[in-house]
């Protein structure tokens, strides 16, 4: 496998690197300062116990928080556009058409960030049961996974192509 098919790099494309990007730059800055003049405003106003805006701020800076390193942890693991080799080899970055062994009908997916957004096809994470299956696998390979509910289930990869965006 390559570089690129490594279980923690984020596929992203540009456009949906610069979007999280802003979004963190947005968290880091005006979103986090605001909570913390609120969190302030609140603990002003004296008996924390039975505060209920500051609990609510504070319940908020956690999410806050929680975002912003996740924003850092997938910006620091992204690929950024780098499209893959046209070679039916299933990695980030490829739009995978497969279907379930015995099924004609065919389903098609980008492997990536769920955080790629494209009306026209669905997005499957590398680290979703299906995503980490065929990944590595090549056009006319079937491979088995789990599902969510336990279910074993057997894909045949139809196609791998590069996302065009």
């Amino acid at each position: 496998m390559t570089q690129s098919s490594d279980q923690s790099t984020v596929w992203l494309t540009q456009e949906a690197f610069d979007k999280l990007h802003a979004e963190l730059e947005n968290l880091k800055g005006p979103v986090r300062q605001e909570v913390i003049d609120r969190i302030s405003a609140a603990r002003d106003e004296g008996d924390l116990k039975e505060n209920g805006g500051y609990h609510a701020a504070r319940e908020e800076q956690g999410k806050v928080e929680g975002r912003i390193r996740q924003l850092e942890d997938m910006l620091r693991n992204a690929e950024v556009g780098e499209t893959p080799a046209d070679d039916g080899l299933v990695e980030p970055g490829m739009v995978v058409t497969y279907r379930f062994v015995g099924d004609d009908e065919t389903e098609s997916f980008l492997l990536g960030a769920r955080e790629i957004e494209d009306d026209n096809l669905e997005v499957f994470s590398p680290q979703s049961p299906l995503g980490s299956a065929i990944l590595g696998a090549k056009k006319g390979d079937t491979v088995s996974y789990e599902a969510p509910n336990g279910k074993e289930l057997k894909v045949e990869i139809v196609d791998a192509v590069p996302y065009a965006g």
